[in-house]
């Protein structure tokens, strides 16, 4: 029996399977139309309940996110800076974890990496309030008035993700 046209038709499909098996390489971020973001109530890895409404008239990054997606650990040390660098200005960042593992796998995982802004577990309808979610890392900038600015798919540079940051952050020059 001759196999040599079952693998050459497979070469092709084999080819297509590994193109869309790769890693984004595109960052879909864009300044959006500003639209209230949605309320919020979600507990820590400590259990403690955490609300969008402690965060009022802060600048806040909503980070959602996974201990297991390569390119949202490679984000989470240019968080660490930003939010060092911008707490005093009023940006505060938001990770909410997605992981179903529970928070004990998180709270690990934080601790390691030395994570200093707020870390929340989602629940099931986190997600279809910030909707569409189509991936992780998916990002949010929210005003001061609590709107969102920017919406981000993918993982970005920490230095140009920062001007992203910085035009919602500082008030426009005069």
């Amino acid at each position: 029996m001759n196999y040599r046209p079952m693998k050459s038709a497979l070469i092709p499909l084999v080819a297509l399977l590994a193109l869309s098996l790769a890693p984004a390489t595109h960052v879909r971020a864009s300044a959006v139309k500003p639209s209230p973001a949605p309320e919020w109530k979600l507990k820590d890895v400590d259990g403690k309940v955490v609300s969008s409404d402690q965060f009022k008239g802060k600048v806040v990054v909503v980070d959602f996110w996974a201990t297991w997606c390569p390119p949202c650990r490679t984000e989470i040390p240019g968080y660490i800076s930003l939010q060092k660098k911008y707490a005093d200005q009023g940006l505060v960042i938001v990770g909410i974890s997605v992981d179903t593992d529970g928070p004990e796998v998180v709270r690990k995982f934080v601790k390691e990496m030395g994570i200093n802004y707020t870390i929340v577990m989602a629940d099931d309808q986190i997600q279809d309030l910030f909707a569409p979610i189509q991936g992780y890392p998916t990002t949010f900038i929210i005003d001061r008035e609590g709107k969102i600015r920017n919406r981000k798919l993918g993982r970005e540079p920490t230095e140009q993700y920062e001007k992203e940051i910085l035009a919602v952050l500082k008030p426009p020059a005069a």
